[in-house]
């Protein structure tokens, strides 16, 4: 077994690529200031399963076959950046906290499978670190196997993190129009994380 040393520097190295904002990271938050952290679950449970399901296709080499398919490539980023900018939009124009609790409908857990699986940040970050990083030289099959563990453990906490953020941020909205700032600035960013994603 690695070392709790060797660990915890792979560990700190993989926060910065999985923790930074992006689409999934920024869904969530945005997602917990405008819906609330209870409503706002299940599409949390799709996000870590979605990406979950990536890292497994990636550490499996599944991808490679996947994207390999003709056509295969735009129609999955298509249906990801389509997702994330109708989320974007339903956040923007989402009433403040207060009156969302009460009618408008909060992201669902396909909704965050759909964000999970066709984020292309989660296939460039696995990739990487699946590749470059060996904690188990001697045993490559456990070796796979304990990064993987490693990497779901860091999925749920920093998506659960971001949304824990997005959820508490709204508790201080006290008026109408601040929480529809938010709302926008969230939506607005979201956009962003997304143009800055496919185009890295």
């Amino acid at each position: 077994m690695p070392s709790l040393e060797a660990v915890s520097i792979r560990l700190l190295a993989a926060l910065p690529l999985m923790g930074s904002p992006g689409p999934a990271t920024v869904g969530s938050a945005a997602s917990g200031a405008t819906f609330g952290l209870r409503r706002s679950l299940p599409f949390l449970a799709g996000i870590i399963l979605g990406t979950t399901l990536v890292l497994i296709l990636v550490s499996c080499g599944v991808t490679g076959l996947i994207l390999a398919i003709p056509g295969a490539a735009p129609v999955i980023l298509a249906a990801g950046c389509a997702y994330i900018l109708y989320l974007a939009y339903k956040i923007a124009t989402a009433p403040p906290i207060s009156a969302a609790t009460e009618t408008a409908k909060a992201p669902t857990l396909a909704g965050g499978l759909v964000v999970g699986v066709a984020n292309p940040k989660s296939f460039a970050v696995f990739g990487a670190l699946l590749s470059s990083v060996v904690l188990i030289p001697a045993e490559p099959t456990l070796d796979a196997i304990f990064k993987v563990a490693v990497l779901i453990c860091m999925i749920v906490t920093v998506n659960s993190c971001w949304l824990i953020f997005g959820a508490t941020f709204s508790r201080v909205l006290s008026t109408p129009r601040l929480g529809r700032a938010v709302n926008i600035g969230f939506a607005i960013l979201l956009i962003c994380s997304l143009v800055i994603t496919v185009l890295s």
